[in-house]
């Protein structure tokens, strides 16, 4: 697996992953205590660290067979949509745009249902191949 998940934050948080029917790259993230927000629903900032790492995750994937290049965020905006509730969440990128220098991504997070997303990320990301 790409070194996304091999991070420290990703490895405290106890991010997994899955390969999806369309063959792309999921991430998985288990409730938690420690991931509680508000009773009986997730931290935002843990919904934000699983739509980020998904984000990191699927551009690693696609570049896998490339050089390892550096990659740096420009931006990441979050968007909410409802509450993460105490179920396993999972995280998938789509890359719209992979260009020689940037990359913009847009993250999805669901519970359930993948067509009910409960946050969207959409992230810019430099890619810098030394």
């Amino acid at each position: 697996m790409s070194a996304p998940l091999d991070a420290p934050y990703a490895a405290t948080m106890g991010f997994g992953y899955e390969q999806g029917d369309d063959g792309r790259l999921i991430l998985t993230m288990d409730y938690a205590d420690s991931k509680m927000g508000r009773p009986g629903y997730l931290h935002g900032g843990a919904i934000a660290g699983l739509l980020e790492s998904a984000g990191f995750a699927g551009l690693a994937d696609v570049l896998a067979e490339q050089p390892t290049p550096r990659l740096k965020p420009v931006n990441v905006t979050v968007t909410y949509m409802r509450g993460g509730l105490e179920k396993r969440t999972y995280a998938r990128a789509t890359i719209e745009r992979l260009g020689r220098r940037v990359a913009n991504i847009e993250v999805t997070a669901w519970q359930d249902d993948p067509t009910k997303p409960i946050a969207m990320a959409q992230m810019n990301i430099l890619i810098d191949r030394g």
